[in-house]
């Protein structure tokens, strides 16, 4: 199973956000699309990626006054991203050796979709349920 599949599934769309938005707005946006995390962009190129683990860091360091500075200060500058033809499991690994759990995918230098570990953990929980399937399916015949 490859990159590709989950975005096929799970659509292309990818939220973001300005260097300059205020911290506020961006965490406003997280909870309306009930989502983790956010690519902090500019002009279609990715300048930083804004999760809600960077934002429990920042406001346990430097308290609230915090929200009304720009993401920009904030966000996680050095962004790992994926291409559509990786795959699941090595999508699982780069995550876990990382300790991230968002991944943009970026083909010919464009953004095509965000992956999440949830997004990854789902695909291969389906992968397993059709491995078993086609074992039952496959014991009854024989």
């Amino acid at each position: 199973m490859t990159v590709r599949s989950i975005l096929d599934a799970k659509g292309h769309q990818v939220m973001s956000v300005a260097p300059g938005a205020k911290l506020s707005a961006a965490i406003k946006l997280l909870g309306e699309r009930k989502i983790g995390a956010v690519l902090v962009m500019e002009q279609g190129r990715i300048e930083g990626i804004l999760s809600e683990r960077d934002i429990v860091r920042v406001l346990s360091e430097r308290g609230a006054g915090v929200l009304d500075e720009p993401v920009s200060t904030v966000m996680t500058r050095k962004v790992v991203s994926c291409r559509e033809s990786d795959t699941v499991s090595g999508l699982m690994e780069m995550m876990t050796t990382g300790k991230f759990r968002h991944l943009p995918v970026v083909e010919d230098g464009k953004v095509v979709g965000l992956i999440s570990i949830g997004d990854v953990v789902k695909r291969r929980v389906q992968e397993y349920e059709h491995e078993q399937e086609a074992l039952r399916d496959y014991i009854k015949t024989a």
